[in-house]
């Protein structure tokens, strides 16, 4: 799972521009495309773009623990 780019792909299908994301965080418009590249992203940081986006980005990190339960 790369994290930013499910974020792009969200805010894309809700019609949300990187500028409205921006402005929702308090960004600038460049600090949003450093999101979408990252594949990794601090919980922080994503509570507060779920709560822009009205989205639980977190339920993908839940369902790869799941899917790698055997592991612990």
């Amino acid at each position: 799972m790369h994290i930013g780019e499910l974020i792009r792909e969200v805010a894309e299908r809700q019609g949300r521009s990187a500028i409205w994301l921006a402005e929702q965080l308090s960004y600038n418009r460049a600090n949003i495309y450093k999101i979408y590249q990252k594949s990794s992203i601090d919980s922080d940081l994503l509570l507060r773009i779920s709560k822009a986006l009205k989205y639980d980005f977190f339920k993908y990190y839940s369902v790869e623990l799941e899917e790698n339960k055997k592991d612990f």
